[in-house]
């Protein structure tokens, strides 16, 4: 863990403050919750490692408002240049002021998360006169400072400028005026229409002491004086202000050459980005910390803010496979610790994500089978999930249960894209007749031995697949078929799952719905020639097991009333059934045997096997594999005269 490093850059013997801070300029995006959460996480870390250190967030509140929010009504524009704490709070709020209408609902998120800082704002501190000496001290060494920003950025301030903001006395912006001179406790200032694009000023000019609250310092400046006035020790910030000749670079030189102080510890840290976009308060972009704290469980939201490296960028999308993700590294995390395996990083990571704790001993629900549950009105959850755990929930259990279960209908109600919705279908849609026929034969081929399968999701899951090898059908295709005739889909929620939640007798029900009135076409998509199947056993001839060769004769008659006979003349085509085992798993492959016959039924069933044998001789002389023969011939005769009569021209 990065955590390591800091502790070991730290005295251990002094008392540490770590800080943050955030300007409350509108709805406060979930990106600013990195910041909290980094600060949070260390302070944990050392307080568990023994140090005495303390979590400070500041609301920077005396800040100009610079930017108006993306949703802001007109009336708010303007309050533009006026320090944010001093703008009234929307006319439905009960919140003192427009800072702490924006910063309030980002507050309260805190303890949902666990996070234990000592909140300070930046308009007490200034009122209070606690800055007072710091305010005295970069006024006295103004040369000092433009020289610093000259240095240290490029940046020329004129030699009348002084590092301070007053406050009108006549129009109350802030962000408007400019300091050009301080003499005997007073600062000399002046009102500008023109200093900045954003907010205009009113052209009054005066004289007033800087102290108490009269005014504040440009925030660079603020930051030095900040860790001079609170004996900070540990600040990170976002990689914007940590550039070279950047914001805190500033910062830095004032606080060693105008204070003589030492700056804190940093841990400069990357952008937290959903769907790779940087989120904006004032343009609107992203999704809000509260919006994500409502979805999020607390330590899942936590975890994905501290799991990587600082200086790495965080990109979490709401998408149904990110959302998955995140959600079973974090359960995986909780299944070791249960297991009583964490490894040192591991115990650490898990420290620094906890809130609430989750149960002992006790499987995280997966957020994936919640999504399928409750899409299923005739699940009932809680019920579900205690027969799965063999034993009624304890109040713990009961309680992660609930969080994910919100999680779940939060995440179906605001990001589900319409494909990862579905309903289960009562009846059969008539859109599975346009499944291709390999399809078709899959769901056939899962009916037949559905009544031996144990009935659990672990089990049917790994008996799909086994079934789509052996018909054989890409697993894909064959997860297409079930989720085509269960939800009328091309997709859906983990196939064992889906079918384990269903009544057996329903889905045997439902499967045998499905027929194949064409077996040519099968034959045609699924077929393989005999030298293709040859050089993909030669690859893995070293670790194929058992092999059986089974026939089988697509028949058709010249009349329907002819099907009844079987012993009626009609066109043939055969087809081998080759099984075989490669790594303890079981697989077909079907050969194109190469005949075709009109004439007597026993005569094509005769040249059929007699292909049969001719391709066990090849397997056996070829590979060296055993090959045995099953000559019982299977013969299907539900097909179309029309597309018999192609194939054999093809032939």
């Amino acid at each position: 863990m990065w955590m390591n490093d800091i502790e070991k850059a730290l005295d251990s013997q002094a008392t540490h403050i770590v800080n943050d801070s955030k300007t409350p300029s509108g709805q406060v995006h979930v990106g600013s919750l990195r910041g909290v959460l980094i600060h949070d996480a260390v302070t944990r870390h050392l307080k568990h490692s023994g140090f005495k250190v303390k979590f400070t967030y500041g609301i920077d509140d005396y800040d100009p408002m610079d930017g108006l929010p993306h949703d802001a009504p007109a009336t708010l524009k303007k309050h533009m240049g006026e320090p944010l704490c001093n703008i009234p709070a929307p006319l439905a709020s009960t919140a003192t002021d427009f800072a702490d209408y924006c910063i309030s609902e980002f507050l309260g998120i805190f303890k949902e998360l666990g996070v234990d800082a000592d909140i300070y704002r930046m308009r007490d501190v200034y009122r209070s006169g606690t800055f007072d000496d710091a305010i005295r001290i970069i006024l006295e060494n103004a040369d000092t400072i433009r020289e610093i920003y000259k240095t240290v950025s490029g940046s020329q301030r004129p030699d009348d400028w002084y590092p301070f903001q007053v406050i009108c006395e006549n129009c109350g912006k802030i962000g408007a005026t400019e300091v050009f001179d301080y003499q005997h406790g007073e600062v000399s200032y002046r009102c500008r229409k023109d200093l900045v694009g954003w907010a205009e000023g009113c052209s009054h000019e005066g004289k007033i002491s800087p102290f108490k609250g009269h005014g504040k310092l440009p925030w660079k400046l603020e930051w030095a004086a900040k860790w001079f006035v609170f004996g900070i020790t540990l600040e990170g910030a976002g990689k914007d202000h940590c550039t070279k000749g950047g914001s805190r670079d500033i910062a830095c030189q004032v606080l060693k050459r105008v204070f003589k102080k030492t700056p804190p510890l940093n841990i400069p840290y990357e952008f937290f980005l959903v769907k790779g976009a940087k989120m904006s308060s004032s343009k609107g972009v992203g999704a809000s910390a509260r919006a994500m704290a409502d979805f999020l469980p607390a330590e899942v939201l936590r975890y994905l803010m501290v799991k990587s490296l600082p200086r790495r960028s965080v990109n979490f999308s709401t998408d149904l496979n990110p959302v998955l993700k995140i959600f079973n590294e974090y359960d995986a995390l909780i299944e070791t610790k249960q297991s009583k395996a964490l490894n040192h990083e591991q115990k650490q990571l898990l420290h620094a994500v906890e809130v609430s704790g989750e149960p002992e001993n006790f499987t995280p629900v997966s957020f994936q089978l919640l999504i399928s549950m409750l899409q299923l009105p005739h699940i009932d959850i809680h019920d579900e999930i205690s027969r799965r755990a063999g034993r009624p929930l304890s109040e713990s259990e009961i309680l992660h249960l609930k969080r994910r279960i919100s999680a779940a209908q939060y995440w179906l109600q605001n990001y589900a894209s319409e494909d990862d919705k579905y309903q289960l279908q009562q009846e059969i849609p008539d859109s599975w007749v346009d499944l291709c026929g390999a399809q078709k034969l899959f769901l056939l081929r899962m009916r037949e031995s559905l009544a031996g399968v144990a009935w659990d999701e672990e089990h049917l899951q790994a008996y799909i697949f086994e079934v789509a090898r052996c018909t054989p059908v890409p697993a894909k295709s064959a997860f297409s078929s079930i989720y085509k005739v269960f939800l009328n889909k091309h997709c859906g929620p983990k196939a064992g799952a889906l079918i384990s939640f269903l009544d057996r007798e329903f889905v045997s029900a439902r499967l045998s719905r499905v027929n194949i009135c064409d077996w040519f076409a099968c034959y045609d998509e699924l077929g393989e020639d005999i030298n293709v199947f040859m050089r993909l056993i030669d690859e893995i001839k070293s670790s194929v097991g058992r092999v059986t060769l089974s026939p089988e004769l697509y028949l058709c008659v010249k009349s329907d009333e002819a099907l009844q006979d079987p012993q009626a003349p009609g066109f043939g085509a055969g087809i081998i059934r080759v099984y075989y085992t490669h790594k303890g798993r079981s697989f077909a492959r079907l050969i194109k045997s190469e005949f075709a016959a009109y004439g007597e039924i026993e005569r094509q069933k005769r040249s059929l096997i007699d292909n049969m044998r001719m391709l066990a001789r090849q397997l056996e002389n070829e590979s060296g594999i055993s090959v045995s023969l099953d000559e019982d011939i299977v013969l299907r005769t539900e097909c179309s005269t029309e597309k018999v009569a192609q194939y054999l021209m093809k032939l």
